[in-house]
């Protein structure tokens, strides 16, 4: 299957006087695809979404966004993007429907599509019911749904989100993350800037870590685990007769940590993905009837730590 790329960034740089804010960065983001941007706050991750969106210019590195230079064509560029900022400012004073209008007009919407629009929008975030009321009585959950639509109303084909649960209650943090599956069932493409690791976990594909302005890892959280020698949970079923033999067999692999039994359940912790075949087969050789093999996945937390062992022993 042929990928379309939207995002290509080569060796992308941004200084700041002597500083250095982003430091050679290369990566591409495919059509479709939510895209993660990880790392704790200052480490770059807002600087290179202005860079890519042309409201900054690159101090060095080629950058192409949809097939357009954010440098030369900024401005075509941000018709084409919806940007949700990690602070968005809303007019207090208006009510949801007219924060709504004001951007489709400022964006270009037909004037016959306008209304439909800003309906279709209320709708898909459940803000019809308060359309009408001020945006300054909103809860803060309710602003940052307002301003996801907001972002969207021009149907744009490439989605910046920056911290987009940041501050808000669990019940709203989860309504946004909602929002983001259900544009990513859609093929949207969705560039996410955070430092929740479970909320990049869950929605992302792919995800980049930056510190201190550069990518020190990229992959899906998969690939970025068996890179990093993570642990897995494995969890196996076995004849029920058969446990005892079973936990003794798993307990002799090297990495095992910990093997408990359950029922006909054994869960092993330690073992690294390249272990598994070695489990199995240890058990099929001595006759153990598998039932089910259920490997787990390394959390981005485990992977995240793992790599900041390993920046600050070098």
């Amino acid at each position: 299957m042929e990928h379309t790329t939207v995002i290509h960034a080569e060796g992308l740089t941004r200084h700041f006087g002597d500083t250095i804010a982003v430091d050679r960065i290369s990566f591409d983001v495919q059509a479709g695809e939510v895209f993660g941007f990880l790392g704790h706050n200052g480490a770059g991750k807002t600087t290179t979404i202005r860079v890519l969106n042309g409201v900054l210019d690159a101090t060095a590195g080629k950058v192409e966004v949809l097939g357009l230079s954010p440098n030369a064509q900024g401005p075509a560029l941000r018709r084409r993007t919806g940007v949700l900022t990690e602070t968005p400012s809303l007019d207090d004073r208006l009510t949801a429907r007219d924060n709504l209008r004001i951007y489709a007009n400022l964006y270009d919407v037909p004037q016959d599509q306008v209304q439909s629009r800003v309906d279709e929008m209320l709708a898909l975030f459940e803000l019809s019911e308060r359309a009408d009321d001020k945006v300054g009585e909103f809860s803060k959950g309710m602003r940052q749904r307002l301003a996801l639509a907001r972002a969207l109303i021009h149907q744009p084909e490439l989605l910046f989100l920056d911290e987009p649960t940041s501050g808000l209650d669990p019940v709203a943090s989860k309504q946004v993350r909602d929002l983001i599956d259900r544009l990513s069932e859609e093929g949207r493409t969705i560039f996410l800037c955070t430092h929740n690791l479970t909320e990049a976990q869950r929605l992302c594909d792919r995800v980049a870590v930056l510190e201190e302005g550069q990518i020190i890892a990229l992959g899906n959280p998969r690939e970025l685990g068996d890179q990093m020698g993570i642990s897995l949970p494995l969890e196996i079923e076995v004849a029920a007769d058969q446990i005892n033999a079973a936990c003794e067999l798993l307990s002799s692999i090297e990495h095992a940590t910990d093997v408990r039994a359950r029922g006909s359940v054994i869960n092993v912790s330690g073992l690294h993905r390249t272990d598994i075949p070695l489990a199995i087969e240890r058990l099929v050789s001595t006759n153990i009837a598998i039932f089910q093999v259920t490997p787990g996945e390394a959390s981005l937390e485990s992977v995240y730590l793992a790599l900041h062992r390993d920046e600050e022993a070098a």
